[in-house]
């Protein structure tokens, strides 16, 4: 490990809860296509399976701010642990209504409660913010570590997921990423020792973390960028299937994922200099350039070749976003304003693999890559739009609080001093 990680990882703690929040992140990528393949196995309905999927991503972007506020408010531990256990038993019924062909409706109902599992991502890294808060070239590298584990478990997830449902039996993947989830949560708010300290409501002021103009930026931005994720999951296996490979769509999916591993680690290891805003700005228009040569990609090699390097800007990106939401958002809502990222994430992916499928079934998969380079010219106008929200955090009303609170702690070890002074005179 390069010596900027292994500085990090020498707080106590933070290797064993970055290794709960890693198995705990499994599920993101594992049990949405989970659904999907289970669902086309054992009924053929790929309308059905898309609608659940679509389901399960809205449900989970509507409950997850609500729980990461609890959390700020009552702390992991607490509100943690009852979230899991009812996501937990309504993918339990969800299986169970799928194993005895149940109806349709209460499908749709447990996949629905299946949205209250836990951000894993947002915890993680509000426990790193907890331990490096004022050491910006440390907290920088723990952020572009957690994006490095966001890509790990998208090239992994999905293949482990397909594959288990496709030869084994059709429930086995969201059976596994539940395991996988219940061992994460259990694990990671065992300890207790890294866990933010909770913000009771008295702390709070000013409703939802959502009302930082900056914040708003930051999600509005992500809702397109999660469009353009979930069209090209869509059309590359619209694509790959056009090819006859259809399942060299998953490898493909994975090139994608390691450009963005691979561009993360390297990330984490610079210095970085400059604004955050303007980083950021960069990010998104790259992200943005790098949909167009998708539209030129003929074959699936090609493909890989393009989103190998369509995927280099999205951890830097990510990374860049997670310094921004702290800088823009009071410490007491730091956990619900890392959520609001992911939700504008799930939001994008819904609409954008809709509008995908829709666009290859007018037009075929080759065509379908306009999708995303749309979706990537929307994140571009937001980003201009708002990029001036972003170049200064606005105040805040606990943020004042916190600075008269600082600089009387400071007046009073002056007063300290001084006395100290003149007694020792």
């Amino acid at each position: 490990m390069a010596s900027p990680y292994r500085a990090i990882f020498a707080a106590p703690g933070s290797t064993s809860f970055s290794l709960a929040g890693f198995v705990g992140r499994m599920p993101l990528s594992m049990m949405g296509i989970g659904i999907v393949t289970m669902i086309s196995q054992v009924t053929g309905r790929y309308g059905l399976a898309g609608a659940l999927s679509a389901t399960l991503a809205l449900s989970a972007a509507a409950l997850g701010p609500l729980i990461s506020r609890l959390v700020d408010r009552h702390g992991q531990r607490r509100v943690l642990r009852p979230a899991t256990l009812i996501s937990l038993t309504a993918a339990a019924g969800l299986l169970l209504c799928v194993t005895f062909e149940a109806p349709d409706w209460t499908l749709f109902v447990f996949t629905a409660c299946v949205g209250t599992v836990p951000s894993l991502g947002a915890m993680t890294r509000a426990r790193w913010a907890e331990l490096y808060r004022g050491d910006a070239q440390r907290l920088h590298t723990a952020y572009s570590w957690e994006s490095i584990v966001d890509e790990v478990c998208f090239i992994f997830g999905p293949i482990i997921s397909i594959g288990l449902s496709t030869t084994w039996f059709p429930e086995a993947g969201p059976l596994l990423a539940g395991a996988f989830l219940a061992v994460g949560v259990f694990w990671l708010t065992a300890q207790r020792a890294t866990e933010p300290a909770p913000h009771p409501r008295e702390t709070h002021s000013g409703g939802s973390a959502l009302r930082s103009p900056g914040l708003q930026v930051l999600a509005l931005a992500f809702v397109a960028t999660g469009a353009v994720f979930g069209s090209v999951d869509v059309v590359t296996v619209a694509f790959a299937e056009e090819q006859g490979h259809k399942s060299a769509a998953s490898l493909v999916l994975a090139v994608y994922a390691l450009g963005s591993c691979l561009a993360g680690a390297v990330f984490g290891l610079l210095r970085v200099k400059g604004e955050p805003a303007v980083r950021w700005l960069v990010g998104v228009g790259a992200m943005a350039v790098s949909m167009i040569p998708l539209l030129l990609a003929g074959n699936l090699p090609l493909l890989a070749v393009a989103l190998f390097v369509a995927g280099l800007s999205i951890a830097p990106t990510m990374v860049t976003t997670m310094a921004l939401v702290e800088a823009h958002v009071p410490r007491t809502k730091l956990t619900e304003g890392m959520t609001w990222t992911g939700t504008g994430l799930a939001i994008g992916v819904a609409l954008g693999s809709s509008a995908a499928g829709w666009v290859v079934d007018a037009s075929g998969a080759e065509s379908g890559y306009v999708a995303p380079v749309v979706s990537g010219a929307l994140a571009v106008a937001v980003a201009l739009l708002g990029h001036r929200r972003l170049r200064r955090p606005a105040p805040t009303r606990e943020g004042q609080l916190e600075q008269v609170d600082d600089a009387a702690g400071a007046d009073q070890r002056a007063g300290e001093r001084q006395d100290g002074e003149r007694h020792m005179a």
